[in-house]
């Protein structure tokens, strides 16, 4: 299990982290998502252990990952910038590789070339970014690593090798117990892979929880109303957002679906119906709802 408590980091008066705090649970594919400048990348620099905390702690299997070679052993990443040297061959970096880690598969390399089909004698900074991208994959999972860490990544890949990755990937968490936390702008993608999500913004996690839960403590409701106006809904309703077209009203509301209805129901609306929303529609509407909206801006 990866845990982060209270995590505080600063870099020249700037609070990137402020008491960050969240837990990946063994054998869960975690998506931390978040705007830009939201403290992500540097969350996972303290969880590989490149940054040591101002503050709090970070541990693995409740260890601390700085300055622990033994636990990094578990753990693989593939950053938004993957490193490679300049001069370096696929098979080059796939020595690298294996001097590092001590469970590197040999024969998964060797099934995996048929994979992503790039000649291990191309010199990698002559690859497109998505090659080079599918290298990355390559080599770290032929790591085995436990925790497996990764930053935007599938970017730059096309949508059949995307899929091909993420079924991997799913593999190794259904087969070996992998854990995994990713963190991507595509909240669409997370939504069909991740079982747990953290929602992150200024440093802070806001929540965290399974995507299941996520899903049933936020609603949207739309109701048809007998009258010209909408009734006046009970104050202690959590409502979110509130918009309209024509007769339909629709209501962004903090709270179960079915319990929702059961008292919206007291109303006597001529339509009533309770939906799910994406990821995508959680994420917005926990960050501001309207304020966090799109601007529109005339020029």
């Amino acid at each position: 299990m990866i845990e982060v408590q209270q995590l505080t980091k600063t870099f020249d008066g700037f609070r990137a982290l402020d008491q960050a705090t969240l837990t990946v649970p063994d054998g869960a594919i975690y998506g931390l998502v978040g705007p830009n400048g939201a403290g992500k990348s540097t969350v996972i620099r303290h969880l590989t252990g490149v940054y040591r905390p101002d503050s709090g702690q970070v541990l693995v299997d409740g260890e601390p990952i700085y300055e622990n070679p033994g636990k990094k052993a578990l753990m693989a990443a593939i950053p938004d910038d993957w490193f490679y040297f300049p001069s370096a061959t696929v098979r080059d970096m796939m020595r690298f590789y294996r001097g590092f880690y001590p469970s590197f598969d040999m024969d998964r390399y060797a099934k995996l070339r048929e994979v992503f089909e790039i000649p291990e004698k191309s010199l990698i900074r002559r690859l497109s970014k998505g090659m080079q991208k599918q290298v990355a994959f390559w080599l770290t999972l032929c790591c085995r690593p436990k925790y497996l860490v990764l930053d935007e990544p599938v970017d730059g890949l096309d949508p059949v090798m995307r899929r091909q990755v993420w079924s991997l990937l799913m593999a190794d968490v259904t087969e070996y117990g992998t854990t995994v936390l990713v963190s991507s702008h595509n909240l669409r993608e997370l939504e069909d892979v991740c079982d747990h999500v953290g929602i992150m913004n200024k440093g802070k996690i806001l929540l965290e929880r399974s995507l299941s839960d996520l899903q049933e403590n936020i609603v949207k409701l739309q109701a048809v109303w007998s009258g010209a106006e909408p009734p006046e809904l009970p104050e202690d309703l959590q409502v979110l957002h509130t918009s309209h077209v024509g007769r339909v009203y629709t209501y962004i509301v903090r709270g179960n679906g079915r319990s929702l209805q059961e008292r919206l129901s007291a109303f006597q609306p001529l339509m009533l119906e309770a939906l799910p929303l994406s990821l995508e529609e959680i994420f917005i509407y926990e960050l501001g709802g309207e304020h966090y909206a799109v601007k529109e801006i005339v020029l």
